[in-house]
């Protein structure tokens, strides 16, 4: 049973959408932590997320960022390359400062450092291979967002999205919708109409393949000749020499 109004409801698109990335696809281990989140175990040993409790944290999380003032003051963090695309929309969309790749220790710690930060609010990827800035964020009494999967710990944690955070189908969504929930509290977009942004734009694309097809292109555009086309029964007309129209008339006139 849901704890929020029925505005806050999920649809049946995003529903079919959590489906379609499996993101209630969890593995074959558990943390004793996420098991309230845990729906059922299948046959083969995989666990299965309760897609109900993943988005009521999604609009609880959304709620909590809402509430910062400053969008500056939320710091993303994602060391797990497929999440590093969907972390840089999501602080481009909402306005906070995202850190893709490698984690700087003391970056909340040490303030003797250039990058330390002061931020009032962390979002994690993953809070196992994000735990230098889950710990960090700790001492310092930061609150942590962190999607958390079937196997990861809660040491830290204030809120956790279970999810599957090691498909890049599933982060790319779960930062999408978490994106489109705090513009719509904050009135940025409506609830009437479907957000404009697609969720493809917050997918991992992996770099070869975007050289690959960037490279098919531009062959494809130098394949094609400049000229046009001379059709049956014309003759090609040279186009380089220009006709001085004012020397003479055609002949027979």
């Amino acid at each position: 049973m849901s704890k929020h109004p029925k505005s806050l409801n999920p649809s049946e698109e995003d529903i079919k959408m959590l489906l379609a990335c499996q993101s209630h696809i969890g593995n074959k281990n558990s943390n004793i932590g996420m098991e309230p989140y845990l729906y059922k175990r299948r046959a083969d040993g995989i666990h299965i997320l309760n897609l109900q409790k993943t988005w009521e944290k999604i609009v609880f999380a959304a709620r909590v960022i809402v509430a910062i003032e400053n969008p500056e003051d939320i710091v993303v963090v994602s060391g797990r390359p497929y999440g590093q695309r969907a972390a840089l929309k999501f602080a481009a969309y909402t306005g906070a400062r995202a850190f893709a790749g490698r984690f700087t220790p003391g970056t909340f710690t040490n303030y003797i450092t250039r990058a330390f930060k002061e931020p009032r609010l962390l979002i994690v990827t993953d809070p196992i291979n994000d735990h230098q800035a889950v710990t960090e964020a700790a001492y310092v009494n930061i609150p942590t967002i962190a999607i958390c999967d079937s196997d990861s710990s809660l040491k830290y944690v204030d809120i956790a999205i279970p999810a599957n955070n090691k498909g890049k189908l599933s982060l790319g969504l779960i930062y999408w919708l978490l994106a489109r929930e705090v513009l719509r509290m904050r009135g940025t977009i409506s609830r009437s109409s479907p957000w404009n942004v697609m969720v493809d734009m917050f997918l991992y694309r992996d770099p070869e393949q975007t050289d690959k097809d960037e490279a098919s292109r531009e062959n494809r555009i130098e394949d094609v000749p400049a000229d046009e086309p001379v059709l049956p029964g014309e003759s090609a007309v040279d186009n380089s020499t220009p006709i001085n129209w004012d020397q003479g008339t055609a002949a027979g006139e």
